[in-house]
């Protein structure tokens, strides 16, 4: 752990409360940050829960090493900066708080379960962490929520938890600025960038709040190239957040159908698409693959329909885009199940499955809510004996699965399944790898594999199934 930096040599100390894929990024953003003379902006302390993940993640920062695997060396070396420079720390001493300038409010904020026939918001521990805030904080601080959370959060939860506080101890409320700043980050080769180099949407409680938000985001985030943009309100900020997730779940489950067209008439829908996104107003028209996974897309759709129903008591407003769009991405990498299963013979019952990829996306070690998961049970329900691969995770928490990280030998396997478009997996040597396979099964579920691959394995015989692709 760094020696802690001269005060007198940084204008704000600034706590991040909550060292997730979010938060952890974050902390490192802002102690890279730098004035005018080249001398960090910001004495940055990360702020966990006192557990066995909070305290992991709060030794490996204070060790120098970010906290969760990541193909970024940028990220990787920004932290190891940051820490010998003494301007970044973490610890699980909520009393660190009461020292902050500008708080950042990276807690995870959960859905019960989007199985749920009436799924609901679980704001407990969001809730939990406010409370902590309103205990510690000082007179004058800006409290920035970065969370994903339904409209209406910060006016109804946040400050009505930290006014309640505040009046307690004797603290004039509206000396307490809080706003809402939703992030954009994205884990993988462009971790750091995403945070920095990237558009950014922010709106406060009050316009003071929005200010000093905007004067403290213009020090960490590149706004001469992505200038920020300011909305009227908290209400529309996090609803931009709210619908610019469901847009592109929308988006992904609309691609679906046309997947199982495509494969079962007989052409590739991935070059149907790439003709198509040459045309600028459908650049980023999505494709059908393994399933949707990882932290927001996921739940975040619900968001607007429970706001509608628990915060401001609105009938009539059901979402059933958003909606349908969660059930249709979550049954994804059920197709997949189903057509080995068709290729079986109707069951997969003592088959030998390889699953290429246990992480939600591509390049990164997070497993939450990885399509992967829900794959991995139904087979393993069916009877199915499913090994693991992944470069990025070692062990896979939700399953309590081993996972390799070196390729096995492929030989006693009957399928193996990519189901994550890690770059490492574009990089195999088939013809050197399958020499002992025999006559599995290959089957790419999400366009992992090159078309050099393709045609490779075409050559060599195997049979090669995809999702959208005939």
């Amino acid at each position: 752990m760094g020696k802690a930096i001269d005060p007198a040599t940084v204008s704000q100390t600034v706590v991040v409360q909550g060292l997730g894929f979010v938060g952890a990024a974050m902390a490192v953003a802002v102690a890279n940050a730098v004035d005018a003379r080249g001398l960090p902006s910001f004495d940055v302390i990360g702020v966990d829960l006192n557990n066995a993940t909070g305290n992991k993640r709060v030794n490996s920062i204070n060790s120098g090493v970010f906290p969760f695997e990541t193909v970024d060396a940028s990220i990787i070396k920004s932290t190891e900066d940051a820490v010998k420079r003494g301007n970044l720390r973490a610890t699980t001493d909520n009393g660190v708080i009461g020292a902050a300038d500008v708080v950042l409010v990276s807690v995870n904020l959960d859905i019960t379960s989007v199985d749920d026939t009436d799924p609901s918001v679980n704001f407990a521990p969001f809730k939990s962490a406010i409370h902590t805030l309103g205990e510690n904080i000082k007179k004058g601080v800006l409290v920035i929520v970065e969370t994903t959370v339904p409209p209406g959060t910060c006016v109804n939860v946040v400050k009505p938890i930290l006014d309640e506080h505040l009046t307690e101890r004797g603290i004039d409320p509206d000396s307490v600025l809080v706003a809402h700043s939703y992030e954009r980050v994205m884990p993988g080769a462009e971790y750091l960038d995403s945070i920095i180099n990237f558009w950014r949407v922010y709106s406060g409680i009050t316009q003071t709040a929005a200010d000093g938000c905007e004067a403290f985001l213009s020090k960490i985030i590149n706004v001469k190239d992505y200038p920020l943009t300011r909305l009227q309100t908290t209400f529309a900020s996090e609803t931009a957040k709210v619908l610019e997730n469901s847009y592109r779940a929308v988006n992904i489950a609309f691609m679906e159908e046309w997947g199982r067209f495509a494969e079962e008439v007989g052409f590739d829908l991935f070059e149907v698409i790439d003709a198509i996104r040459k045309r600028p107003t459908h650049s980023n028209m999505r494709q059908p693959g393994f399933g949707v996974g990882g932290y927001c897309l996921t739940k975040d759709p619900l968001f607007a329909k429970l706001a509608a129903k628990d915060m401001f008591h609105l009938n009539g407003h059901d979402f059933p885009f958003s909606s349908q769009a969660i059930k249709i991405n979550r049954d994804m990498p059920l197709v997949t199940l189903s057509k080995l299963r068709k290729y079986f013979g109707g069951s997969v019952g003592k088959k030998k499955i390889l699953l290429m990829g246990i992480s939600y996306r591509q390049d990164v070690g997070d497993t939450r809510y990885s399509p992967s998961e829900k794959f991995t049970a139904q087979a393993l329900r069916e009877g199915a004996v499913v090994s693991l691969h992944d470069p990025f995770v070692k062990y896979w928490d939700e399953m309590q699965m081993a996972v390799s990280g070196n390729l096995p030998d492929p030989g006693s396997f009957d399928a193996i399944v990519f189901a994550v478009p890690h770059h490492d997996y574009s990089n195999i040597d088939f013809k050197h790898w399958l020499s002992t396979c025999g006559s599995c099964l290959i089957f790419d579920a999400n366009n992992v594999l090159t078309s050099n691959q393709r045609s490779t394995l075409e050559d060599m015989g195997y049979t090669l199934l995809s999702i959208g692709r005939g």
